[in-house]
């Protein structure tokens, strides 16, 4: 099973900055176009949230128009950019998500199970996994002990060093820990909200946060205390499941088609490339 990860794509109107500026829809096109043309074509897609700038009905439906083209099924979380209701009223034919309360629900489809989170404060840039949202989780996890689970959601719940955004970080996470602790069969917990892939190991399992399809932050690790835009190539993550002897592995996979790969060996022996040397072996 392989599963994508797309993460703050941050989608505009037309004439909006992020649109003007730092081309975002034009930026989620490519995002769409590159999965869509990979050979192993993922089984789903999830986006971690910030899928919107400013959480308007309009930008939710130039979303909606710049995920259509997607071969997979896609699900949709909602970040600190987001509005709760105004993600239900233009994707109400997304049956996953719930009618009201929080956007949290299960996917089942396929030997790796998805469980979304939502950890959305309306009108604050950090978040928050209240005791409602843990229990939630809590009860969801509790139902398949055995079955290998992703959980997914916007902010993550660990220190990244970026100072400035790990101020607006996620509160509850001691929380979350002490769930995760209690079911082994958590692989992962991808995040979004850091517009960079980080890794940590946390309460027993992996976290990771992905890359951003709009524009990567500066990497200004302490002791700076900056928040600066890296003009880095948008990129998205993979998530393959290798079975129970291989586990849940995860790729960074730049979104690009300037470079296309330059095969050296097929399968059966290495190949002849006017290109490459002829006494060049990679491995």
């Amino acid at each position: 099973m392989l599963i994508a990860q797309l993460s703050d794509t941050h989608v505009s109107t037309p004439e909006g900055p992020e649109d003007v500026v730092l081309h975002t829809s034009e930026h989620l096109a490519r995002a769409v176009a590159h999965l869509n043309r990979l050979q192993a074509r993922p089984d789903l897609v999830v986006i971690t949230g910030d899928l919107v700038d400013r959480g308007e009905v309009g930008e939710y439906e130039r979303l909606r128009e710049l995920l259509a083209p997607l071969r997979m099924p896609v699900y949709l979380l909602p970040g600190n950019h987001d509005h709760r209701d105004n993600l239900r009223r233009v994707f109400a034919d997304h049956s996953y998500l719930p009618r009201a309360g929080f956007l949290q629900y299960t996917v089942d489809d396929g030997p790796v199970r998805l469980v979304a989170l939502d950890t959305h404060i309306p009108g604050e840039p950090g978040g928050r996994l209240c005791g409602e949202r843990l229990a939630w989780l809590d009860a969801r996890l509790a139902e398949q002990p055995q079955r290998p689970t992703l959980v997914a959601m916007h902010h993550p719940p660990f220190a990244s060093g970026l100072a400035l955004m790990d101020a607006f970080g996620l509160d509850g996470s001691d929380g979350l820990a002490a769930v995760l602790r209690r079911h082994a069969q958590v692989e992962r917990v991808v995040c979004g909200h850091l517009h960079r892939p980080i890794v940590r190991r946390f309460a027993g399992t992996v976290a990771c946060t992905c890359p951003s399809t709009r524009h990567q932050l500066a990497l200004d690790l302490p002791p700076a205390h900056r928040l600066a835009l890296a003009m880095e190539p948008p990129a998205c993550m993979l998530h393959l499941w290798l079975g129970d002897a291989g586990g849940l592995v995860t790729h960074v996979s730049l979104i690009h088609d300037k470079y296309p790969p330059l095969v050296v060996h097929d399968g059966q022996g290495w190949v002849r490339n006017p290109q490459v040397p002829a006494n060049f072996h990679p491995a």
